[in-house]
């Protein structure tokens, strides 16, 4: 995994940034610049640049509480993310993280309008979005 320290990141990422991916924030729904994005591309992690979502698995979501975020419905290969149970605001939730750096990006759930299901609802302050050429 790659360390990187948090003067760095302080330095490098915008406060909400480094508030969503380094303390585990989430932006207010409805406002990250990614949610309404429909170029053709590919989702980067801000922090250390790996590929984590594709736009092609990006999706509208129309199920009530997961509205208001960027919705991919699989990751960009299998060993991009990192699943960990998260049982904080006294929920369960299965939390998405970087699995390069650690950092924070979301959550996935279950969502019966994604195409296979699954539902990653990610920050747009924890993604970079790099366009296709």
């Amino acid at each position: 995994m790659q360390v990187f320290s948090d003067e760095e990141l302080k330095r490098r990422l915008t406060p909400e940034q480094y508030r969503v991916l380094r303390e585990h924030g989430t932006e207010t729904p409805g406002t990250g610049e990614l949610l309404y994005n429909e170029a053709k591309g590919e989702y980067r992690c801000p922090v250390c640049h790996s590929l984590l979502f594709k736009s092609d698995a990006k999706y509208d979501s129309t199920t009530p509480g997961l509205v208001g975020w960027p919705s991919f419905s699989e990751a960009a290969s299998n060993s991009a993310l990192k699943l960990v149970s998260d049982d904080s605001l006294s929920m369960h939730r299965t939390e998405v993280r970087c699995a390069t750096c650690g950092s924070h990006l979301g959550h996935l759930f279950d969502d019966p309008s994604s195409p296979n299901g699954q539902h990653y609802c990610i920050n747009s302050a924890a993604l970079e979005f790099k366009k296709a050429d």
